[in-house]
């Protein structure tokens, strides 16, 4: 079964991780968080803990079909310092894994080339980030398997688009009448 993994650092936000994994479980997707920390329980940004499900050594990630970093500061930086989640971003996204990210986060995909010739969207303010990148200013945006969306206020949005693209419009479209986001 193909899996979507989530990574955490400390000081990532809240909404931006656990909002996309919400919607994902719920239409019924392999969701597996991945502590990119010293522990499995990864203290977010505005002081709530949670527990991942595994560490980042822990997961192979040959059946990855979604690699999503949420943003929040310090949780971006610390991600972007993650040497060996950089290989991983950068070996899966030229194999044409959906690699995505959110707020602050595309500065991890800029910083390591894979925006170059991209549409994409951050946190305003990061827009200089993101190398190579055409910014949108759109709450989502995606451009072939890079999706990118702008803060905590699209999360939600985030999650209901990766629904659409592994489980159709028809999947998301229920999902968002059933969790009243019509």
């Amino acid at each position: 079964m193909k899996t979507m993994y989530v990574f955490l650092a400390e000081g990532f936000e809240e909404i931006e991780a656990l909002a996309p994994v919400d919607v994902m479980r719920r239409a019924g997707l392999r969701v597996i968080m991945v502590s990119t920390a010293a522990d499995l329980v990864v203290n977010g940004a505005h002081g709530i803990p949670v527990v991942a499900d595994a560490m980042f050594d822990e997961c192979d990630y040959a059946d990855a079909e979604l690699l999503f970093l949420p943003g929040g500061l310090p949780g971006a930086t610390n991600l972007e310092a993650h040497e060996a989640l950089g290989k991983l971003l950068v070996e899966k996204c030229a194999e044409g894994v959906l690699v995505s990210a959110i707020c602050a986060a595309p500065l991890v995909l800029g910083g390591l080339g894979l925006l170059e010739g991209k549409q994409a969207t951050c946190y305003p303010g990061f827009e200089g980030t993101m190398a190579g990148a055409t910014y949108t200013a759109a709450k989502v945006t995606c451009d072939g398997n890079i999706f990118t969306a702008c803060g905590p206020g699209a999360a939600w949005d985030l999650g209901f688009a990766f629904v659409e693209h592994f489980c159709g419009a028809e999947k998301a479209a229920e999902l968002r009448q059933g969790m009243q986001f019509n």
